[in-house]
């Protein structure tokens, strides 16, 4: 039977949610005003005093990012590049991961050493760019691909949380038969379910945020990435007119259908929403894959 709580728990049970919602509010406000300027028209919007919700509702900015003709190429190879990227490098990370976790492997603490010291140094942007022009993928969807393929950091929070499963698992495992191959895939894989849904989500964040590699290295519009178009519009919409919107509209009551701060407003919310829809598929993952594969101290 459940005992009644005291006062005191009452009162700290009251003043915790309490907290909670202050944060919540604290985090939450700053995204929706930005989704509620996306929404105003954009005159109006200059009055300032907009908090909770549109005074005049329109979505002319979103139209105006929509019509933009390179944005739907942009998303049709960003989406390709987030699925194709994250599947990649989850598979390869984990062939990694899976024989460094092996302590008794020849040469282990040469090959961590190897990894680890690319965390911390490289070789600069230009002997980058001619490494990746030199192997042909200048210009190539390829180049979203196999320069990030594997990333050291997750991989050591993936051979971490292998590290973590019992031997006799695989021992069992030999005993009746399974090859190493087998193993991994039959047994391994499924065990590392939370941290590789944790990785993944790094991943597919970093592939769909990144705009860098694609002005860099790509100079065919139709491979732009949506992060590149976006930004690309957003500078339109900042230096193409010679006035700024109060000048316009002291001249005139000529409506000004969208701005520099609306389209601002409505690229974040374009570019945000899409990759924040996918963290609850992988919420009850992450908290088991991030502390299960912490890095051992």
């Amino acid at each position: 039977m459940l005992s009644k709580k005291t006062v005191p728990e009452r009162i700290f049970d009251a003043s915790l949610y309490l907290f909670l919602t202050g944060i919540f509010l604290v985090t939450f406000y700053p995204f929706w005003n930005i989704l509620v300027i996306s929404l105003n028209d954009a005159t109006d919007t200059m009055r300032g005093n907009l908090y909770f919700w549109p005074r005049v509702p329109t979505i002319e900015s979103y139209l105006t990012i929509f019509r933009n003709p390179e944005i739907w190429s942009a998303i049709k190879i960003t989406v390709l590049r987030t699925i194709v990227g994250t599947a990649a490098s989850i598979f390869f990370i984990t062939l990694l991961a899976y024989p460094l976790s092996k302590r008794n492997l020849l040469g282990w603490k040469y090959f961590s050493f190897f990894f680890v010291f690319t965390m911390y140094f490289g070789g600069g942007l230009i002997p980058t760019y001619m490494i990746i022009k030199s192997l042909g993928l200048i210009d190539s969807f390829w180049v979203y691909i196999f320069p990030g393929l594997i990333g050291v950091f997750l991989m050591i929070l993936v051979r971490t949380f292998m590290e973590q499963i019992p031997g006799e698992i695989e021992e069992s495992s030999k005993i009746d038969g399974a090859n190493d191959l087998q193993t991994f895939f039959r047994i391994i894989l499924p065990l590392c379910v939370p941290v590789l849904a944790t990785i993944g989500l790094f991943l597919a964040i970093g592939h769909w945020n990144s705009w860098y590699d694609s002005y860099v290295y790509t100079y065919k519009p139709e491979l732009k990435t949506l992060q590149a178009v976006l930004v690309k519009i957003l500078n339109q919409f900042q230096t193409a007119g010679m006035m700024s919107d109060a000048q316009q509209l002291a001249q005139g009551s000529k409506r000004i259908p969208v701005s520099s701060e609306s389209i601002r407003m409505a690229v974040t919310m374009v570019a945000t929403l899409p990759i924040i829809m996918v963290y609850p598929f992988v919420q009850r993952y992450f908290v088991k894959g991030i502390m299960m594969g912490a890095i051992k101290s």
